[in-house]
């Protein structure tokens, strides 16, 4: 990247040939036990299978000396990824994968990722193919090669809700927080009937899951959020808890909002320094900025000396394409804010 020409930018596309060669997503970032910089992401390449109209695919690493400067690490699966769908038809995650949390615990990392299968469902007007998003773990002691943790539901964690329930199409992008009393796995969903919505399961142990509910659903009329919260990251900050979540408009566009919370299940929604109301807007309309369209997947870190990093993925917008997935341009970027004021972002190198 040259100096101020793509403000936020750090990692595009790979080369030809590379597992992410189309696109990069959902960056997942770590500064290790030791002291090395670890970001798993997602994407996909051109001949991942287009019915499938998600940025996800298959799953990759990226290391650093400073969170800034990236450098692709070629892992043992199809073409560098370190993570792939299973070969299994019968199981979850069998169509596509997704990194959406990584936590360093006991001298391993523990992954929360979701997947889809190869089936086609009916979503509205629209057949959809791997919608059926649910959330898994894997283990790894390098960050490289990974085993897998079965859950109950075909190898997952969770099930899709029964009919009429807000989660009853996916549960997907899982994010997990421990505190005294207990873990919390943040998901969202999408509700056919009403938007975009934040559930969260409760465990004992990070292994066995159950639902607690919905905690945080589209905002009103009119907001930078009215078709939903989507991604999320949950952080303990200054005495509470912060989640950074992925606001839908009406039109699609997306920012970052805001909500806080005292116990990390009844939230309430704060307002940005954006005119949006949100506190990390997407770059201008017609700006031709490579984040003009959407940002989002925020994943949050608090550095020493009172700085936050919120790593993310923008896209671009395409005229006359109605914004499907695979006509976007997934890029991972970064922004910075002063841990006193976390509703002020600003890209990295602005």
């Amino acid at each position: 990247m040259s100096p101020g020409a793509d403000p936020g930018l750090l990692l595009g596309p790979g080369p030809a040939g590379r597992w992410d060669s189309e696109r990069v997503s959902g960056p997942r970032v770590l500064h290790c036990a030791d002291g090395l910089w670890r970001m798993w992401y997602y994407g996909r390449d051109p001949a991942f299978d287009r019915a499938i109209n998600l940025p996800t695919g298959r799953i990759g690493l990226a290391t650093s000396e400073d969170g800034i400067a990236w450098q692709r690490i070629d892992g043992p699966l199809t073409r560098g990824a370190v993570f792939e769908p299973h070969p299994d038809p019968a199981r979850f995650d069998s169509g596509h994968v997704g990194v959406s949390d990584v936590h360093e615990r006991d001298g391993q990392y523990w992954m929360w990722y979701f997947g889809g299968s190869q089936a086609v469902q009916q979503i509205g007007p629209q057949s959809v193919k791997g919608i059926d998003l649910r959330p898994g773990l894997a283990q790894s002691r390098d960050g490289l090669h990974w085993q897998r943790v079965e859950g109950p539901y075909r190898g997952a964690l969770l099930d899709v809700g029964r009919p009429g329930e807000f989660d009853m199409v996916f549960c997907g992008w899982p994010q997990v927080v421990v505190g005294d009393e207990g873990w919390k796995l943040y998901y969202h969903t999408l509700d056919p009937r009403r938007g975009f919505c934040v559930g969260v399961a409760l465990s004992d142990d990070g292994l066995r899951w159950r639902k607690h509910g919905e905690v945080l659903g589209p905002g009103a009329p009119g907001t930078f959020d009215e078709q939903g919260a989507a991604t999320r990251t949950v952080i303990r900050h200054q005495g509470r808890w912060l989640m950074f979540y992925e606001g839908v408009r009406k039109d699609g566009y997306r920012s970052i909002g805001l909500a806080v919370s005292e116990d990390g299940l009844a939230w309430r929604r704060e307002a940005g320094s954006e005119p949006d109301g949100s506190v990390f807007a997407h770059a201008p309309r017609g700006s031709g900025r490579w984040d003009a369209f959407a940002i989002g997947t925020p994943c949050i870190l608090p550095m020493p000396g009172g700085e936050l990093r919120m790593y993310y993925i923008g896209s671009n917008e395409v005229a006359g394409s109605g914004h499907d997935e695979l006509s976007l341009r997934h890029q991972i970027g970064l922004a910075v804010a002063d841990a006193s004021d976390p509703t002020r972002w600003r890209r990295h190198g602005e």
